[in-house]
């Protein structure tokens, strides 16, 4: 396992440390891949995560505040993604993509996951109710409940059938907020690919869900909510 401890390394069940608290060799220059430093990482080198962190902590913040209406929230979502990176490096595979798209993948779950935490918390909170045809107790919102749950599933089954790099180009552009040309950037593709990834993704995509995708009310919410599955 790449991520295991180095032998004299950190505890991975610690929390990463700040860049001010950060001590072993000094920074890396500019050229040291990111792939590099996650190997550092996993070697137990404390300095080599706060790179990541300097690299990466900006775009990670700001991905997940879009996902999350309260700040603290969005900073509770990125100290989760590099605790993560911190005590499993290996789950970063360098051939499957880069260390950055990864990273802002992970990012975006955690987020998804964190709204639903507060979601499901304050639905815990609400007063029960009777339904006064059945006698049974019920929460307001029940069937809407399902039916979205039905409908994210649907989307959740069409983005499946997408291709990786479509799903990715998506992802990044539509719920990260990037531009086609930082989505180029980060994934090292020309900008006309992205364009052409995110046109036959999204084709694809009507042709799957049919009319439910016109509708403004139906599936644009249904694919954020199923995003967190990507």
């Amino acid at each position: 396992m790449v991520g295991a401890d180095a032998q004299g390394g950190r505890n991975r069940r610690e929390p990463p440390p700040s860049r001010s608290a950060a001590v072993g060799s000094p920074r890396p220059p500019g050229d040291v891949t990111d792939v590099e430093l996650v190997r550092g990482v996993a070697a137990g080198s404390s300095s080599a995560l706060a790179d990541l962190y300097d690299r990466w902590g900006k775009r990670a913040y700001s991905l997940a505040r879009r996902v999350c209406a309260d700040e603290g929230l969005a900073e509770d979502v990125v100290q989760e993604a590099f605790v993560a990176v911190w005590r499993d490096p290996g789950r970063f595979d360098a051939e499957r993509g880069s260390f950055g798209t990864w990273l802002l993948t992970l990012v975006h779950h955690k987020a998804v996951d964190a709204v639903r935490r507060e979601s499901a918390a304050r639905r815990r909170g609400e007063r029960v109710e009777d339904d006064p045809a059945t006698g049974q107790s019920v929460a307001p919102g029940a069937d809407q409940a399902a039916i979205d749950a039905v409908a994210a599933g649907q989307v959740r089954d069409a983005l499946a059938q997408l291709s990786g790099p479509q799903r990715q180009a998506l992802a990044l552009a539509y719920y990260g907020g990037y531009t086609q040309s930082e989505v180029a950037l980060m994934t090292g593709v020309a900008v006309g690919t992205v364009k052409s990834r995110m046109f036959t993704g999204l084709r694809r995509l009507r042709d799957l869900l049919g009319p439910s995708l016109d509708d403004p009310a139906g599936n644009a919410d249904d694919v954020q909510d199923a995003r967190g599955s990507w």
